[in-house]
């Protein structure tokens, strides 16, 4: 029986050295002390041992287990420290290297062209409203003198959630829902900027696409008040040089109704191949506001009238920054976005 014990001790010591990790272990603490471990099978066989050697074997069963059980929780907590310096050393971080440089983010070409349009209207002292993107049918149609059988719907392809809700196609609504704010015939001077969506998508045509339109209602308000407005708009975002035209049009909600053209920023005006030879960019729509668009809004035509006029954000990026496809807005890419 001691020779067994001293077999049992040199293996157990012998493995427990050779242990490098926490499994092995645990592996061996079972194989050595757990219920079916060899200490215990020996204690179980006492009982085949003469009384007067029995009180011997179980002291040197009890010595074995006490040093195995110190030597075992030495090793484990070795291993522990050996596992934590190699953690250490994993993580480990050499001040003395130089930083990693952040590339700095820019402002978007769109985002630099809406501030620059808010800059020019906020220093005539309009204000700045806003207005839902899902937007009721009544409000992006009907309110601005489009009724359900007007042929002009067709001019907008509408993303439609129901037969009464649709995603806004320009923010327009946002000017009727001003006017119904505010008591009838208050005089009112705003910019309704935002997000509108129409099924369209090409090199100049985006089914998301930022626009700003403009509303000026009070006494005597005349077309002289939208030309001047606009003028001082157009070279206040071009430039001083830039000459200005108005030209005939057709809005629902507007009449009489112009376009808008500016000289060519490219060529100045004496024609090339981004103003199709003639000098000239379009780049907004006005008009004065139809007297119906008025009385659906409760302002009395007979006491007060006002201008309208609406452009997209993106046209004006386009000419600003000299950009031929509007689709580079939109496609994040890190080489175009530098450039601003």
């Amino acid at each position: 029986m001691e020779k067994e014990l001293q077999r049992i001790r040199e293996a157990a010591f012998h493995e427990l050295e050779q242990a490098l990790d926490a499994t092995a272990l645990n592996d061996l603490r079972v194989k050595v002390l757990g219920k079916k471990g060899e200490l215990t099978a020996v204690l179980r066989s006492l009982g085949s041992v003469s009384a007067s050697m029995r009180p011997r074997i179980g002291q040197l069963v009890n010595d074995l287990r006490l040093d195995f059980e110190k030597e075992l929780q030495a090793k484990q907590e070795a291993i522990k420290e050996a596992e934590l310096n190699s953690r250490l050393a994993a993580e480990k971080i050499d001040v003395t290297l130089p930083g990693r440089r952040r590339e700095l983010g820019r402002r978007h070409p769109l985002t630099l062209t809406l501030d620059r349009i808010k800059d020019v209207f906020l220093r005539m002292g309009f204000d700045i409203e806003e207005g839902p993107e899902v937007e009721s049918d009544y409000y992006n149609f009907e309110a601005l003198n489009l009724p359900p059988d007007h042929p002009a719907r067709d001019m907008q392809d509408s993303f439609y959630i129901t037969d009464q809700f649709l995603l806004r196609t320009h923010t327009s609504p946002v000017q009727v829902r001003t006017m119904q704010s505010k008591e009838p015939n208050t005089p009112i001077r705003m910019i309704a900027p935002g997000k509108v969506y129409r099924r369209d998508y090409d090199a100049t045509h985006s089914p998301m696409f930022q626009q700003v339109e403009g509303l000026v209602v009070g006494p005597n308000i005349r077309f002289s008040d939208l030309k001047g407005t606009l003028e001082m708009f157009c070279q206040g975002i071009f430039g001083d040089s830039v000459k200005v035209r108005f030209r005939p049009s057709y809005f629902p909600f507007t009449e009489p109704s112009a376009e808008v053209d500016i000289s060519c920023v490219i060529c100045k005006g004496s024609g090339c191949r981004v103003c199709k030879g003639t000098g000239w960019l379009e780049i907004l729509g006005s008009g004065m506001v139809h007297p119906r668009v008025l009385e659906m809004s409760q302002y009395d035509p007979a006491v007060v009238s006002g201008f309208a006029f609406g452009m997209g954000v993106e046209r004006i990026a386009m000419l600003l920054f000299g950009i031929d496809d509007l689709r580079l807005f939109y496609e994040n890419d890190v080489r175009f976005l530098r450039r601003f």
